[in-house]
């Protein structure tokens, strides 16, 4: 009782005053510390991002929505919604398959293939695009037999697919796999002795307890794919219209010098990055975790 009472007492100075807690820093040097993260944080963040609104509207509204309305922007907007869709849907399908087989069924080499899920993280964008056009160019292992086939992959959608699915490849999966390994399978196994399926157990079980890491994963997945600029430059092969995705667009722009069209298209991934960042704040809200790490609500019950 003695400790909980001092323990709930602010420490008091000598005079009576309260006290700062023993190893606490000095106002000034608190003052220091967040006004220096908030010029950092202005220069590298706010600054650009308030500079692209800046120059995409330098010239009027008119010119902006004019940008926004070219054919090649537009041509360009619905490839990069088609590669993200199709690599949102396979990502998150090898994610679940991928977060399933390395928490619930032991098996030899489990950690190597868990290892190998990283690779994409560690090969650098660029490297990935030229590795597809080794494997799938005209002159590559597999585009002679492709081209006999009249499939044509590298400077062709096709390829802007596969470059993005492997750039995104970890993301949802890196997501699940810790969450589903922390929460155990004592549920799963209970649901199983009284007769469910496997398919029952996943979506009444498994899937509800993994949603909001899910949803997490999907939306940094969209972004990512929506965002790729490396490896797709690589094998898109700078088609205006036809293989251009929006960063690839933004980069053309500018290089032609039309800097309103660019930074008026740069400004769409800009409002993308902003829209996930209230996407996320909006699923920490509906989850009332607000701030929390995705699956934080699983606990266990002798944290509470």
């Amino acid at each position: 009782m003695r400790i909980c009472w001092l323990a709930g007492n602010r420490l008091q100075a000598p005079n009576g005053a309260p006290s700062a807690p023993p190893g606490s820093d000095p106002p000034w040097v608190r003052a220091l510390l967040i006004g220096s993260g908030l010029t950092i944080l202005g220069l590298v963040l706010f600054l650009p991002l308030a500079v692209v609104f800046v120059e995409a509207f330098a010239k009027g509204v008119g010119t902006y929505w004019q940008a926004l309305r070219d054919p090649d922007t537009l041509a360009a907007i619905r490839l990069t919604l088609q590669v993200a869709a199709s690599a949102v849907a396979a990502n998150t399908l090898f994610g679940l398959a991928a977060a399933w087989c390395l928490s619930r069924a032991p098996f030899p080499g489990r950690r190597f293939l868990e290892g190998l899920i990283d690779l994409p993280f560690t090969v650098s964008p660029v490297i990935a695009g030229l590795v597809f056009v080794l494997l799938f160019g005209r002159q590559g292992w597999l585009g002679p037999w492709l081209a006999e086939r009249g499939w044509q992959v590298i400077f062709a959608p096709p390829g802007i697919v596969v470059a993005t699915l492997f750039v995104t490849l970890p993301i949802v999966a890196k997501e699940l796999i810790p969450l589903m390994r922390g929460q155990g399978t004592d549920e799963e196994e209970a649901a199983l002795v009284l007769g469910a399926s496997g398919w029952q157990i996943f979506w009444r079980i498994t899937l509800p307890r993994i949603r909001r890491a899910l949803l997490y994963g999907v939306i940094l997945c969209n972004a990512r794919a929506m965002g790729e600029f490396g490896a797709v430059s690589v094998v898109s092969g700078h088609i205006r219209g036809k293989t251009n995705t929006v960063p690839l667009h933004v980069e053309m722009l500018y290089n032609e010098y039309d800097f309103t069209g660019a930074f008026a298209v740069a400004s769409l991934l800009t409002l993308l990055a902003l829209g996930t960042l209230v996407l996320k704040a909006l699923l920490d809200w509906r989850e009332g975790g607000a701030g929390t790490a995705p699956g934080d609500e699983g606990g266990t019950e002798g944290e509470h």
